[in-house]
């Protein structure tokens, strides 16, 4: 059971994240808008993460970023190329499973496509994790979090 304590917002993500990487049954995370701020590291936990297209997946906003790291938030363009929080960025830094596309159009027909896309692939995945035990979603989960993203060292 979680256990609220008074370190603040961080603890309290780390001890969420904790909890949710124990949890035995299959996590389907979907970033269908601005998945952002310190919470939004827990998504990275779903067994499959799914993001729409146009969607950003960040800890930061690139206003907060570029005010940091620059103290000039008027930078915010660089600053949003330079996170890589894109659904294409995320996808090829492993972060993310699935780019949900979206239709250019905005209207009523557009956003029931993209409603059967994403409960297509939750039915997949459903599917897909179905025969698999309580321990090896919860494997599978840790392996996909130890695996994602890339570096590299600077000598």
């Amino acid at each position: 059971m979680l256990e609220l304590k008074k370190e603040g917002n961080g603890e309290a993500i780390a001890s969420s994240m904790l909890e949710l990487a124990k949890v035995k049954v299959p996590v389907i995370a979907i970033v269908i808008g601005e998945g952002s701020s310190g919470g939004a590291l827990a998504l990275g936990l779903g067994n499959k993460v799914l993001m729409l297209e146009n969607a950003i997946y960040s800890i930061l906003s690139p206003e907060g970023y570029a005010s940091i790291l620059w103290k000039d938030s008027s930078r915010v363009k660089e600053a949003a190329e330079k996170m890589k929080l894109t659904a294409q960025d995320l996808y090829d830094l492993k972060v993310i499973d699935k780019i949900i596309k979206e239709p250019k159009e905005i209207n009523d027909e557009a956003f029931d496509k993209v409603i059967k896309s994403i409960k297509k692939e939750i039915k997949d995945t459903i599917a897909e994790m179905k025969e698999m035990s309580s321990e090896e979603i919860v494997e599978q989960r840790y392996n996909k979090f130890r695996n994602m993203g890339e570096y590299i060292t600077l000598n």
